[in-house]
Order: structure tokens, then sequence, then C-alpha cells
């Protein structure tokens, strides 16, 4: 009953997310902001208009929310912002922002060890919390839906008690080569992911989270 109540307040926290259009001087691809409560903090991150919330889990320990692009399906995509919260891992003192990338990193270069290729984009400041921002891929490898190459995106941010990523990840046809890895481009979708922050969970706020929205 409590996992129930907990996804039903994330789902509705979604359905009144804030909208923000952001054209003007920066000529910005139009983008909304989600926020929504995750675990002991808010967490506010943005993602183009034309994607939409596909799937989303909730348990004790941990929480994951995956975009893909209009028409598309968790299982059939060509890109994906995926969401995660780590309830309880800031407290971990020896996992780093950077040593968490990493990690998640590791993840792709298991699934394609010939074709793999990473690079830093270096620390973040999110408010007074750190993080960090890194891109790892795979030029090709095979999962029960067919051959691909990968790339992604990958930021990690320490909150206070728990932990969060953002993933962009884009799927390309396969390659023997390890993808190559243009700063431009993932630097481009950093900022678009902004403004990216974390703030307190208000008793007895409801979405769409004035205090976190003023901040």
């Amino acid at each position: 009953m409590a996992y129930k109540k907990a996804l039903h307040h994330l789902r509705s926290a979604l359905l009144i997310s804030v909208l923000a259009a952001a054209t003007a001087a920066h000529a910005e691809p139009q983008k909304f902001t989600t926020i929504a409560p995750i675990f002991s903090q808010l967490l506010v991150v943005s993602q183009p208009a034309n994607f939409a919330p596909a799937f989303e889990k909730a348990v004790p320990d941990r929480y994951l929310r995956e975009s893909v692009p209009k028409g598309e399906t968790v299982d059939h995509w060509t890109q994906m912002i995926s969401v995660t919260g780590a309830k309880g891992l800031a407290n971990n003192r020896d996992i780093t922002p950077e040593s968490f990338a990493g990690l998640l990193a590791n993840g792709f270069k298991k699934s394609c060890p010939g074709s793999f290729s990473s690079k830093a984009l270096g620390k973040l400041h999110v408010g007074t919390f750190d993080g960090f921002a890194a891109v790892a891929g795979c030029g090709s490898y095979t999962s029960s839906d067919g051959t691909r190459g990968e790339t992604a995106l990958i930021v990690t941010i320490r909150g206070a008690q728990d932990y969060y990523t953002i993933q962009w990840a884009e799927r390309s046809a396969p390659t023997d080569k390890p993808p190559a890895l243009d700063d431009a481009i993932w630097m481009q979708r950093l900022h678009d992911l902004g403004p990216v922050r974390l703030c307190p969970i208000v008793a007895g706020e409801q979405a769409p989270y004035p205090s976190c929205v003023a901040g």
C-alpha cells in the first residue's frame, strides 16, 4: 500500500509538472521541466518537449523514470532520458559523483569491450550539491532485440541523503569502431537538461511545489 501511494504521488507530480518554454535569446528548443519528489528531495530536470514519460517505477530504495520521443516505447526507441534515485547512497562517503559515473560507464564497457569509449566532461555544481558528467558508449552491442550502437550522457548528483542520476542515451547503427564522442554535442545535451536543481521537500506542500519553482 505504501508503494502504491508513493507511486501515485510521483505520477501526480509528473502530471502537474511545470511547463517552461525556452526559446527567446538563445533559440533553445522548446522543453518542459518536471519537479518530482524522489526520496528526501525534489529533483528538477528538463527535457525536450517532444519527449514523454513512458515508464516509471518506485520501490523502497530505488526510483526510475524513462522518457522517450513521442511515438516510441521503452522497448523500441532512438533516444531515452532516464532519471534514477538511490535512497541513502549519499551517506556512503566512499562513493563520489565521479566514481558513481564510472560504475555506470563500466556497464557499457561490459557490453562492448571491443568498441567501448568514454570521456569525462567534468565536475558539476547543482546548487550546493556535487555532481559529475561523463559520456560513454558502445560502437556495437547485442541484446535480445538486436545489435546496435548506443552512447549516453551520464550525470550523477550526490544529494543530501540520496544519489540521483540523469542519463540521455542515443542509439545508432552498429559499428566495430568505438563511438566518436563530440564534446559540443554532449555539452549541448547537458545544457538542454537544465535547469537541474535539488530542493528540500516542504511538509504539506503539493505539486507544482511553489517553494522549488521560486528557487
